[in-house]
């Protein structure tokens, strides 16, 4: 198998350093791996596998120069609007870790467990995209299901990480509850969040559009229609609460034929990259705490609606970073990579 030439862009941000992590576990056909950043960050060095690596900064003429052929983005929506259509104008495929590119039509939405074959689309643009964090973990599931029951809807409520804000995010979170232990919560500053974090869940992830639905409420439900292939029904509500890491939701699904939860429990854990902890008996059931480092989705509370058949509920966990973005970004990279060897 051939090597190939890796840019990390945004390598300093919480994504990005997750990438290099996973890359150090993983087998991956690397010849050299680039970390690039911004002006400021330029010259330092990261850790990576026993070496330190210099952060290149991040222009338009650095991919034709490191003749880069793999381009991981998560350095924010405007810094990939800018610089993507560059690295894929040398030569690169793109994928791309932010919301900027996932709706054009031309460019593949891609959760390799669930519709790996629209990774053959990437040449259009040069540009393969990310999906939102939730959505991932919940497509994920929704799949195997919806393969054999006919999904019709979702109704789905998020717990979300503070890390789905960024490194400031977590840092807000730790220092306000630092500040709760010296008795002075109410004199520390809130800018990452609308309102204070710590003690507290925040209904509102991004900000809100005409329809009364959150931006972020939105992702979900848009992507997961492109990402399905299907018009299903889905409605979201998006809720921040006082964690580090891990995403949790709560899925109500719908579907057009009758479903059973033991039977669904099947079929999920023999889905790929989704592990079952659901024995309520033993109080065992994902929690946000047990997925961190985790590159996989985990499903519990699986049970049938008290009143209709077609209805099941269930809880999601997984960790944001990990399988909402860089293990994704990852999987897809080495999906493309298999093709390319074919």
């Amino acid at each position: 198998m051939r090597k190939y030439n890796v840019a990390v862009v945004g390598a300093t941000g919480a994504v990005g350093e997750e990438i290099f992590r996973i890359f150090e576990e993983i087998d991956f056909p690397y010849n050299k791996i680039v970390p690039m950043a911004s002006e400021r960050s330029a010259g330092s060095t990261i850790d990576f596998d026993g070496h330190a690596l210099v952060i290149k900064e991040l222009t338009e003429t650095i991919f034709d120069e490191e003749e880069i052929e793999i381009a991981l983005f998560s350095a924010g929506g405007s810094i990939s609007a800018k610089y993507a259509p560059f690295a894929a104008k040398a030569g690169a495929v793109v994928i791309d870790n932010t919301s900027h590119f996932r709706m054009d039509a031309d460019v593949p939405l891609v959760v390799p467990e669930v519709n790996p074959s629209e990774i053959h689309e990437w040449k259009t643009t040069g540009i393969i995209a990310n999906p939102n964090c939730s959505t991932i973990q919940m497509v994920q599931v929704l799949k195997p299901l919806d393969e054999a029951f006919d999904l019709l809807r979702v109704d789905v409520s998020t717990y979300q990480a503070t890390s789905g804000g960024g490194k400031e995010a977590m840092a807000e979170l730790v220092t306000q509850m630092q500040d709760f232990f010296q008795f002075k919560l109410d004199e520390s500053e809130h800018k990452a969040f609308p309102h204070q974090i710590a003690l507290n869940v925040i209904p509102q992830i991004d900000v809100f559009t005409e329809n009364g639905y959150t931006k972020e409420e939105m992702k979900m439900v848009n992507e997961t229609i492109k990402i399905l292939g299907k018009k299903v029904e889905v409605s979201a509500t998006c809720v921040r609460v006082p964690t580090l890491r891990g995403h949790a939701e709560a899925l109500t699904l719908t579907f057009d034929a009758d479903v059973d939860a033991a039977e669904a429990r099947e079929i999920l854990a023999k889905a790929p990259n989704i592990i079952v902890v659901d024995n309520p008996a033993l109080n065992e059931y994902p929690m946000p705490a047990s997925c961190v480092d985790q590159n996989e989705t985990f499903v519990g509370r699986i049970r049938n609606d008290l009143y209709r058949k077609n209805v099941l509920h269930l809880w999601v966990v997984a960790d944001n970073l990990r399988v909402g973005a860089a293990t994704n970004a990852v999987r897809i990279a080495q999906k493309w990579v298999e093709m390319q060897e074919k």
